[in-house]
């Protein structure tokens, strides 16, 4: 301190100040399991299956942006990368540089992505026109938002999904370790981390929970949200 060291000779002018305390944090959100059908029974192509991308893997809006063709393998989608702006990172963590277990419905919906696409088997998952990853901001201004305005359901951010991922898991009994190891987290203890095998099985078996807790997608017309012909 500037008193201490002979600079200055008095009193000193902040002894009786504090640091603020931080504003509270505002509650968090999770998308219920009847709220993304919902949206799903509303939204259009492409933001439909993004939005299911998004609500049935618990993938980071920066990894939605980044996924490839090629790494949508085996029922499941590989998190490679992940992408801020136009530059390219990797996952935010160790841990989330790994496979997510793709249920059937959403598998059903990101092959007819891919028939709309023309079948690439490789590139961007989610192509703006100019071929490159599309902006999820202008996804959600231009082709989300508006719609769930006028269906009354309410926005609550892309990372509710993720949230709303393992909340919906959790409903159908699913355990928190096997939550972690879908939504990849990083905070797993070293237990998990030896187990990671019977982890990954876990995880497909939770997924396989979810799947059966959805709606068919090729129900008899009348018995489904998950319509298949909805395009812009």
């Amino acid at each position: 301190m500037p008193s201490r060291q002979g600079f200055f000779d008095g009193v000193n002018p902040v002894v009786d100040t504090a640091i603020p305390p931080a504003p509270k944090g505002g509650d968090t959100y999770a998308y219920s399991l009847e709220e993304v059908t919902r949206m799903l029974a509303v939204l259009a192509e492409p933001a439909r299956t993004i939005v299911a991308v998004a609500a049935f893997t618990g993938a980071r809006r920066g990894e939605i942006r980044g996924m490839l063709w090629e790494n949508f393998r085996d029922d499941s989608i590989f998190i490679a990368h992940s992408m801020w702006e136009s530059h390219i990172n990797e996952p935010k963590t160790k841990a989330s540089k790994a496979p997510v277990p793709v249920v059937r419905q959403l598998g059903a919906m990101l092959g007819r992505h891919r028939e709309r696409l023309g079948n690439p088997v490789s590139g961007v998952m989610f192509p703006a026109t100019n071929g490159k990853p599309v902006s999820l901001n202008n996804v959600l201004n231009r082709s989300i938002l508006p719609v769930l305005r006028q269906a009354g359901i309410e926005w609550h951010g892309w990372h509710a999904f993720r949230r709303g991922l393992a909340t919906n898991l959790n409903r159908i009994g699913v355990g928190g370790k096997t939550i972690q190891a879908i939504l990849r987290h990083s905070n797993l203890a070293t237990t998990q981390n030896l187990y990671i095998k019977s982890v990954d099985e876990d995880s497909v078996t939770a997924m396989d929970s979810l799947e059966k807790s959805l709606p068919c997608a090729d129900c008899a017309p009348g018995a489904t949200v998950f319509p298949s012909n909805r395009v812009n």
